[in-house]
């Protein structure tokens, strides 16, 4: 990215926060969910599932922290959409900026947004009994994978702002999304599972990084699912990437 890129970026970040911090409820909004699946399945399920463990909230957090995010970059596409219908792209297009800064300033306020509603819940784990022994080096692992996972559903997010033609349509994809943890390791261990659903659940992205997650966390040894965990990560950023610009610039022409 050029100096002059690095530059526009900027000021279009700056832009889409303010939009943000000037309506924290979309944060808020953000954190309720996974916070009440996290005191619904702790609390309520918590004593009926064998997850292997005795602090069922440590093995809980890594999937709480995905659900968090596939629902925050539905904000993304909403706001995304707004900018396409009010007309402000074009006034952005007439200057001299360039074109892929309005997009990446999205794409880093998502960053931004969900970084603080993942903060906030793992505030609110800690109340509830989540600890970890992770040292430093494991906790910057867990937050690259995080913003790794951000960014490849964040531009996921960008090719539904740019393609929907109503505000509803722009968000209503990250559901599915926010649903794919449950059919994982997140909930439970997926040796547990009937036959079909266990090979589904072994065999899609969120299981490899919920579990690459969660060994950070508990200072384990990560094994392949690392490796699995960043080939989806970054499977999905390049794809998705390849198809927002497209996208984008078929929304321009």
């Amino acid at each position: 990215m050029s100096a002059h890129s690095f530059s526009n970026t900027s000021v279009m970040l700056g832009r889409s926060v303010r939009h943000v911090t000037r309506s924290m409820d979309t944060i808020i909004t953000v954190t309720i969910m996974p916070i009440a699946f996290m005191l619904l399945f702790v609390y309520v399920f918590g004593g009926a599932i064998q997850a292997g463990t005795d602090n069922y909230v440590n093995y809980l957090m890594p999937g709480i922290l995905l659900i968090a995010i596939a629902s925050g970059i539905a904000y993304t596409s909403y706001r995304l959409f707004n900018d396409l219908q009010s007309g402000i792209f074009e006034r952005f297009h007439s200057m001299p900026i360039a074109r892929s800064s309005v997009l990446w300033g999205h794409v880093l306020t998502s960053l931004v947004a969900n970084a603080i509603s993942v903060v906030i819940i793992i505030l609110v784990g800690l109340l509830m009994g989540f600890r970890s022994s992770a040292g430093v080096l494991a906790w910057l692992a867990v937050a690259g994978i995080l913003v790794l996972f951000t960014l490849a559903l964040t531009w996921v997010a960008v090719i539904s702002g740019l393609s929907a033609s109503s505000p509803d349509g722009a968000s209503a994809f990250s559901y599915p999304l926010i649903f794919l943890p449950f059919v994982s390791s997140a909930f439970v261990p997926t040796d547990t599972m009937p036959g079909p659903v266990r090979a589904f659940a072994e065999n899609q992205p969120v299981t490899s990084i919920v579990n690459t997650i969660r060994a950070l966390l508990e200072e384990q040894p990560v094994g392949s699912d690392i490796w699995i965990a960043l080939a989806w990560c970054v499977g999905i950023l390049i794809v998705a990437y390849a198809f927002a610009m497209v996208a984008y610039r078929r929304k321009i022409a």
